[in-house]
């Protein structure tokens, strides 16, 4: 995430939106969080995850989340991260729950994490 905010020279604070690539496993969650945590702070930036929609696609779920990233700046809305009725309150994060949250367009984190530790962050900001 550091690195992609550096080629995007962004600030972490100007970041309002995470799509996290969390699939529910303990472990890998807690990972994510942790890292976004140590990235951005607490609260930090609205977090969100299609994978409770979607599913894991396995090599398509970064493609699929890069879009959904797109298209939450397109509609000015954050999805919920579905079937989330419990959150750690080790995690300190700002978890879109529930319905979609209105949001005014700003520059958004997608994170792609896969098996074998291939990482990849993508940056999007509005037109």
């Amino acid at each position: 995430m550091e690195l992609a905010l550096a080629d995007a020279q962004l600030l972490p604070a100007q970041v309002t939106q995470i799509n996290a690539h969390g699939t529910s496993t303990p472990p890998g969650d807690l990972a994510e969080a942790e890292a976004i945590y140590r990235v951005f702070g607490t609260p930090g930036p609205a977090v969100t995850s299609i994978k409770g929609v979607i599913g894991h696609t396995l090599a398509g779920a970064g493609a699929i989340e890069a879009v959904a990233a797109a298209l939450s700046i397109q509609h000015g809305q954050i999805p919920p991260t579905a079937g989330t009725r419990n959150i750690d309150p080790a995690f300190k994060l700002d978890v879109v729950t529930g319905g979609p949250r209105d949001w005014e367009p700003g520059p958004v984190v997608s994170n792609s994490f896969g098996f074998g530790g291939h990482n990849g962050c993508l940056v999007f900001v509005p037109a």
